[in-house]
């Protein structure tokens, strides 16, 4: 697929609301490319998408076919320098919150087809031979004049540990908060609706539990014609990027040894009326020689725990199957 740039996708989406035409997005993590294309194109640029199990792009069809991920991940001692590094810019006060993320080599025989088909998530997306990606986080949703992000920040096969932890609440927190900023740039009258939910996700390996909030605020009545602008304002999404979020990123790019690209970019879908749209994580991409990673990663804090962290690392690497 050709990508354009983040003017480009900004003069488009804008064009494409003010018209109410319906179309998707695609926006990598850095906000530097991506694609707009309308819902009646999905299908012929080989596009497989599906919202709340509405299917909107091609058809996929596949032979039953393994779908448990077994992994090769980073070794501990490796993860362990990355993470004394981020450390080391939070305790020098350069960062409060770094989602610190790792590609994990897939070692079992893959098929894309296959693995999208399984899987139950909110928002599932397919371009065959390029990546997949089953996420169960919102990202910004329009309805009626309303704004609204449900951040996603806490994983772990322990609901209980999950809840009483300190450290989870606290970053948290201070995502919650990252978010209502975010979404003051663009609306008014900003509130935190409900915080810190659980949810459930069952995998082939058993559940696992995520905390969740949802922030929103108003929007004046032509935010269409400006939809384009408002979606690269918030960019790229708090959750997984960290706070403060500029020299947060900074680190980002200077720590982590492989480029996100489109993995905890945001795709979303335009119905004509109002905006759905995603924070594209548990992602698996295909690279050049063949093989296939899946991305994964967790927030970094003061109070954080490295083997901890790579536990929540691991626990992310899954097929969600109901």
């Amino acid at each position: 697929m050709e990508y354009i740039s983040r003017e480009q996708i900004r003069e488009q989406v804008n064009h494409l609301a003010a018209a109410r035409i319906p179309f998707l997005f695609l926006v990598d993590y850095k906000a530097e490319k991506g694609a707009v294309i309308k819902l009646t194109e999905l299908a012929s640029n080989g596009i497989a998408c599906a919202i709340d199990g509405v299917e909107i792009g091609r058809r996929v069809v596949a032979d039953p076919h393994e779908t448990d991920l077994r992994v090769e991940p980073i070794l501990f001692d490796d993860y362990k320098k990355y993470f004394d590094r981020v450390m080391e810019h939070i305790h020098h006060g350069d960062s409060y919150l770094l989602n610190l993320t790792f590609a994990s080599r897939l070692v079992n025989d893959l098929d894309m087809s296959s693995i999208y088909l399984n899987s139950r998530a909110g928002y599932k997306f397919m371009i065959e031979d390029e990546f997949l990606f089953y996420s169960p986080e919102p990202f910004l949703r329009i309805e009626n004049d309303v704004v609204s992000c449900c951040p996603m920040k806490g994983t772990s096969k322990d609901e209980k540990a999950l809840i009483e932890s300190c450290k989870e609440l606290c970053e948290h927190h201070t995502i919650v908060d990252l978010i209502r900023n975010d979404l003051s740039m663009i609306s008014r009258d900003v509130e935190v609706e409900k915080f810190r939910y659980t949810e459930a996700i069952t995998t082939a390996n058993g559940k696992v539990f995520q905390t969740s909030s949802k922030i929103s605020g108003k929007l004046d009545d032509r935010w269409r014609e400006r939809l384009g602008d408002i979606i690269l304002r918030v960019l790229p999404a708090g959750s997984i990027s960290g706070a403060p979020k500029v020299r947060t990123m900074e680190i980002i790019e200077e720590v982590e040894p492989t480029k996100r690209g489109f993995y905890t970019g945001v795709m979303g879908v335009y119905d004509g009326i109002g905006l759905d749209s995603c924070v594209i994580i548990r992602y698996i991409e295909k690279c050049a020689q063949g093989d296939y990673y899946f991305r994964s990663g967790g927030g970094i804090t003061a109070q954080s725990n490295a083997e901890e962290e790579y536990a929540e690392l691991l626990a992310k690497i899954y097929v969600p199957i109901i």
